[in-house]
C-alpha cells in the first residue's frame, strides 16, 4: 500500500473540508488527484481508471436526475441538457471554484507548464474524485456530491433558449433558412506553443459575423458562432438597423478585426 505522509495527509484532510466529502480510505482520494504524469514519474498508481469510472457514474446520477425531473422533455432534449451539464468547461469550472487543481500531485514539468490550471487536467480529476467517492461510499454519497455540485448549471441548462454549443447553434439556424453552412478560419495565432491562442472568423452567407479568440480552435469557433449568432438576431429583429446605424454589425466586426491586424 502506498505510504502517504504526514503533510499530505493534511493536505488531504484540508480538501476534504473544501469538497465536503469524508472518506474513510485516504489512499482512494489520494489517488484520485494522481495524475498520470505523477504516477508515471514515481512509479505510483494513477487517476486515470478512477476517471474512466468517475464518468460513468456522473452519467447515471444526471441521466436519472433529468428523467425524473423533466418527464415533458424529449430524449434529444434531455440528452442536450447532460452534454452541457457534464461537459469539460462546466466540470473545468468547479474544480477551478473549488480549487482543486492547488492538490493534484503532478510531475515538475507538468507544473512548469500549467498542469494545475490547464481546463482538461481539471476536468478530468473532478471525474476521478466523483469515481473516489463512488468506491469509498456508494452511489447514495456520489449522487448528493454530484447533483450539489452540478444543480447551479442543470437549472441554467434546462431553461428555454440555454445554449451552450454555439457552434451547432449557428449551424441548425443556417440549415433552417437553407443558407450554405457556417465556414471558419484561423485569422492570427498568438503566444508560445504551450499557452497558443488562437483568433477565429466565422462567415455565414459570405459575411463575416464573428470573431473568436480560445486557447484552442474549439473555444474559439464558439466564441466566434457566439457573436455571430447575436449578430444574426439583431438582424433579424431590426431589419432595418444597418441602414440607421452606420456603425452597424459590420462595423463593429470590422473594428475588431483591424484590432488584431488581420
Amino acid at each position: 500500500m502506498e505510504h502517504i505522509s504526514p503533510q499530505r495527509l493534511e493536505q488531504l484532510e484540508t480538501l476534504e473540508k473544501k469538497i465536503g466529502a469524508a472518506f474513510t480510505s485516504k489512499q482512494l482520494l489520494n489517488q484520485a488527484f494522481t495524475h498520470s504524469s505523477f504516477g508515471h514519474e514515481k512509479k505510483l498508481p494513477d487517476n486515470e481508471r478512477m476517471e474512466f469510472l468517475g464518468d460513468a457514474v456522473l452519467k447515471l446520477v444526471v441521466s436519472e436526475y433529468l428523467y425524473l425531473k423533466f418527464p415533458e422533455r424529449a430524449e434529444g432534449g434531455l440528452t442536450k441538457i447532460r452534454a452541457s451539464v457534464i461537459s469539460d468547461d462546466t466540470l473545468s469550472k468547479i474544480a477551478r471554484d473549488l480549487s482543486i487543481g492547488d492538490y493534484l500531485l503532478l510531475s515538475e514539468n507538468e507544473k512548469k507548464t500549467g498542469g494545475a490550471r490547464r481546463k482538461s487536467n481539471l476536468a478530468n480529476v473532478f471525474e476521478a474524485l466523483l469515481g473516489a467517492i463512488f468506491l469509498d461510499s456508494g452511489i447514495g454519497k456520489s449522487r448528493e456530491f454530484i447533483l450539489g455540485a452540478l444543480s447551479e448549471e442543470i437549472s441554467r441548462a434546462s431553461h428555454s433558449g440555454f445554449i451552450r454549443d454555439y457552434k451547432s447553434a449557428l449551424q441548425e439556424y443556417a440549415q433552417k433558412r437553407k443558407w450554405e453552412l457556417p465556414r471558419y478560419r484561423v485569422v492570427k495565432e498568438t503566444g508560445p506553443k504551450h499557452r497558443r491562442v488562437f483568433w477565429m472568423e466565422v462567415k455565414v452567407k459570405g459575411r463575416t459575423l464573428g470573431v473568436g479568440r480560445g486557447r484552442n480552435k474549439k473555444e474559439s469557433e464558439q466564441r466566434a458562432a457566439m457573436q455571430a449568432l447575436r449578430s444574426l438576431k439583431i438582424e433579424e429583429k431590426s431589419p432595418h438597423k444597418k441602414e440607421r446605424n452606420p456603425r452597424g454589425i459590420g462595423a463593429i466586426i470590422s473594428q475588431v478585426r483591424r484590432s488584431i491586424k488581420i
